[in-house]
């Protein structure tokens, strides 16, 4: 029997030491807390603001119809590369043709009475010259025979001549007296033709640019019946076909929309970028597209238009329109343009862009996920329950909010401060707080959000092990 107990014994000494050594360490981590841990370090940090959107050619052009009609030809298929001023489409303009022939009858009409005015003013000048030619030789002959009668007279007053011979002289003088009046009043009455010649072929000249303003009017409007191409491009939409009836001026209406052209020299990506985001988006800054259609690629761009109107998310219409205030989430449009765009690409195809807004080469980083908050008042370290500063626990400063991170120091956790820079993927730049080679609390989350300054803390960076279902 004392045998026995002499090998039991110091067994059950041996549990009860090992029992106390076991229990004496989980007292003495009863407030031990596991932690994960990172290092401060510097690395090349790069912001993105990422955005969705489509493709879309810079400059493209809707052309609509102009005229009320039936289709009667479309020239091109879509695809096909048009020219400027190029006719497209023609719409079934019969009636406007025919005012056009009418109008060019109306114009040819009084252009040959204008012909005629011209030729009788030409008549008439002749006329006139030849009629003051005349004239001219009737008082010369006048003069003439004015002498001769003076003459007669002269040597009929000393009986050197006949009276028969005076009176043969008057009467020439006479007659060539009348011959001038004769040819006066013939001249003036020519006068008055040629003027009122020059009056018509003024009237037919003015009607000749009324007829010509009435042909340009209508020639306009038979030129609408044609579709021209605004610019040169590549035809992207054909929504119509030969035989239906377009209208003009209906907006959002398929039967006023004939086709669309788009110039494809100059493609983008047309993204919408959150409103938390745009301010850090400026022009010319370099972005990274994918298009989904085209996978495993990836095309550089920069960006070349910022929208100043914010757009909102569920009806895509600009704030301003909205007739009520809302606080829904809002986008701003952003266009990049692509480098060097594929051959391939299409508009309207969806598309992803990463923008670069920020690089910092060489920047102290901590992984995002250690930043937290905390009050000025819970980083206060109690001392037997009462708080280690002065201030009254109603102080509002001890509502503060703080922004900072964990550090392990001495097997505890200490909060620091910090100020922070650009945010990267993974990563945020620290500006002041915290050194280089610090060794930052990382996780878990819920220990993040939750531990207290100066906690005790155990490092355990061992990556835990998922779950196993059944």
């Amino acid at each position: 029997m004392k045998r026995k107990w002499k090998i039991i014994l110091p067994i059950l000494i041996l549990l009860l030491i090992a029992g106390g050594i076991a229990g004496g360490q989980r007292w003495s981590q009863r407030d031990l807390v596991t932690v994960q841990t990172g290092v401060a370090a510097r690395t090349d940090l790069t912001s993105m603001v990422t955005a969705s959107g489509e493709i879309k050619p810079r400059t493209y052009i809707n052309i609509g119809a102009n005229a009320q009609g039936r289709i009667v030809e479309i020239l091109v298929k879509e695809g096909d590369r048009v020219r400027k001023n190029q006719v497209v489409a023609r719409i079934e303009h019969v009636q406007a043709q025919a005012d056009v022939a009418a109008q060019k009858a109306a114009v040819a009409s009084s252009q040959a009475d204008s012909a005629a005015a011209e030729e009788g003013l030409r008549a008439a000048d002749e006329t006139i010259i030849t009629g003051e030619a005349t004239l001219e030789r009737y008082k010369t002959e006048q003069k003439r025979s004015k002498m001769l009668l003076d003459n007669a007279e002269q040597m009929f007053k000393y009986n050197l001549n006949a009276k028969q011979d005076v009176d043969q002289r008057r009467a020439d003088y006479e007659s060539s007296t009348a011959s001038v009046r004769e040819n006066e009043a013939r001249l003036k009455q020519m006068k008055v033709q040629r003027a009122q010649t020059a009056a018509q072929l003024s009237s037919t000249q003015r009607r000749i640019a009324q007829a010509d303003a009435g042909l340009a009017r209508i020639e306009d409007v038979l030129a609408k019946y044609d579709a021209l191409a605004p610019l040169d491009g590549v035809v992207t939409d054909l929504p119509v076909r030969e035989g239906e009836t377009v209208v003009p001026g209906v907006q959002n209406s398929a039967a006023s929309t004939i086709m669309t052209i788009a110039d494809m020299s100059l493609i983008t990506a047309e993204v919408k970028v959150d409103e938390t985001d745009i301010v850090n988006v400026h022009l010319q800054q370099i972005a990274n597209i994918t298009i989904d259609a085209i996978p495993n690629r990836t095309f550089k761009g920069h960006v070349i238009e910022m929208g100043n109107t914010a757009i909102l998310r569920s009806t895509g219409l600009a704030a301003s329109q909205s007739a009520n205030s809302s606080q829904e989430a809002k986008d701003f449009k952003v266009v990049i343009a692509l480098d060097d765009p594929p051959g391939e690409i299409r508009p309207g195809l969806s598309c992803s862009s990463k923008i670069v807004t920020a690089v910092r080469p060489k920047s102290l980083s901590i992984p995002i996920q250690a930043l937290t908050v905390r009050k000025k008042g819970d980083l206060q370290v109690p001392k037997d329950g009462v708080l280690a500063s002065n201030e009254s626990p109603v102080d509002k400063s001890l509502s503060e909010e703080i922004q900072g991170v964990f550090i392990v120091k001495d097997g505890r956790a200490e909060f620091r401060k910090v100020e922070t820079g650009i945010t990267g993927s993974t990563d945020i730049e620290v500006l002041s707080g915290i050194d280089e080679g610090d060794r930052i609390i990382t996780g878990s989350y819920k220990i993040i959000r939750t531990i207290r300054n100066d906690t005790r803390v155990k490092v355990d960076n061992r990556a835990p092990m998922a779950d196993i279902k059944s």
